[in-house]
């Protein structure tokens, strides 16, 4: 599966789980990028966050039967990273997505905001 696909199926789970403020972030372009994409999303809660990050991995597992390399955050549920090498899924509560501000720090990165397509 391409990054490109790859993060569709990422931003699917997020919306699954009405995910606020979805951000894609293209960092091909970007000198020294350890990754393709980032795909930000932020949550209402701990316990929305922890549903988003596994609405996101059953998504991913279903479209390619892949598991994330490496999954942080969990346990605290204020910043969930789920690491698939070519693309890196980002699920924050609001105010730590404001605090880290990877949208500004990673600002030489193409970014598409993605519209609500949930009801």
């Amino acid at each position: 599966m391409t990054a490109e696909a790859l993060s569709k199926v990422i931003i699917q789970g997020m919306e699954e789980k009405k995910a606020h403020n979805i951000v894609l972030m293209d960092l091909r372009g970007v000198k020294n990028a350890f990754t393709d994409f980032f795909v930000i999303c932020s949550g209402n809660s701990d316990t929305q966050l922890e549903a988003i990050a596994e609405s996101i991995e059953e998504f991913v597992y279903k479209s390619n039967r892949e598991k994330p390399a490496v999954s942080e955050g969990k346990s605290n549920r204020q910043w969930i990273l789920i690491d698939y090498v070519n693309v890196v899924a980002h699920v924050f509560l609001k105010d730590k997505r404001d605090y880290y501000g990877l949208e500004e720090l990673w600002g030489d990165a193409t970014i598409t905001r993605i519209e609500k397509s949930f009801s």
